[in-house]
């Protein structure tokens, strides 16, 4: 099947963008204008049963032939989140990028643990509003555990990755700033209608999105995609706490091959809750 794509930019390089269960290519807005300022020309899929894209059969297999359907050979940059990961990983071989990102990648559909169920996400296409409550504050709005539009008027911003290493030693960088301005009203206005356009976005994609995608994978659950070994020079971005990707399964990974990141205090969807730290963890992968 030939996806649906969204491009941006006419950079030399090509960057190629894999999105996760429930959205589409819109997820990845931020990311787009800071891979074309760096000289990329970005191509973002909607899967199968996402965004402007057929409904159909769905399983791992599938989604991996529709990029292979679509997206050209050798890109520069092949980038995928959770489920998209999934779906990249299978393609990957045969996609051949010099440089492939996982950014949670669900190769284990029941989670690290084997107590998830893709089938909990239709919770989301009956109750829309659940995706505020899973949603974590921004980069700079750091209000407690859930967003908060209009909340705390102090913004402050945070990036500590951690790598691990072949060797197991561990680096981390850690910056905090406070801004008061004095103008707490006017960031707190600012801050809310960024998360009301966001959110807006979501429920757009979680419109267009079809369930059954995850009644299908729920079938799948219990099968391990995870890659034996990393065929192309690849990076695996993990959340802490992770439900995916655990403490052991990393360890593997780095024997594997794999360049393992872990992004401390962040939520599944870490490009779109910690967008900051999110690109600071992809430093030498762009």
């Amino acid at each position: 099947m030939r996806l649906h794509t969204r491009e941006w930019g006419t950079g030399d390089r090509l960057a190629v963008l894999v999105h996760g269960i429930m959205t589409d290519h819109r997820t990845w807005h931020e990311l787009a204008p800071v891979l074309t300022g760096r000289g990329y020309r970005v191509l973002a899929v909607d899967l199968r049963g996402h965004g402007a894209s057929a409904r159909g059969a769905y399983a791992p297999a599938l989604f991996a032939e529709d990029l292979l359907d679509t997206l050209p050979r050798h890109p520069e940059l092949a980038l995928g989140h959770s489920l998209g990961a999934l779906a990249l990983a299978l393609a990957v071989e045969e996609l051949a990028p010099a440089r492939a990102v996982y950014s949670e990648p669900a190769w284990r559909l029941s989670g690290s643990e084997g107590g998830l169920d893709p089938a909990f996400f239709t919770l989301f296409k009956r109750s829309p509003d659940l995706l505020t409550s899973f949603s974590r504050p921004r980069d700079g709005t750091r209000t407690g555990t859930q967003s908060a539009p209009g909340g705390d008027t102090r913004a402050g911003t945070r990036t500590d990755t951690r790598t691990d290493t072949e060797a197991g030693t561990r680096t981390g960088t850690q910056a905090g700033t406070r801004i008061d301005t004095g103008a707490g009203t006017e960031v707190s206005t600012a801050l809310s209608s960024a998360a009301d356009r966001r959110l807006s976005v979501e429920r757009q994609a979680l419109d267009a999105w079809d369930e059954n995608t995850a009644l299908a994978l729920s079938a799948h659950r219990l099968v391990d995609h995870t890659p034996k070994r990393a065929v192309v020079p690849s990076l695996v971005q993990v959340s802490d706490p992770s439900t995916l990707v655990s403490a052991q399964g990393r360890a593997e990974l780095v024997r594997r091959g794999f360049e393992v990141r872990t992004v401390p205090d962040a939520p599944h969807a870490i490009h779109r809750d910690r967008f900051d730290a999110f690109v600071a963890s992809l430093s030498g992968w762009l």
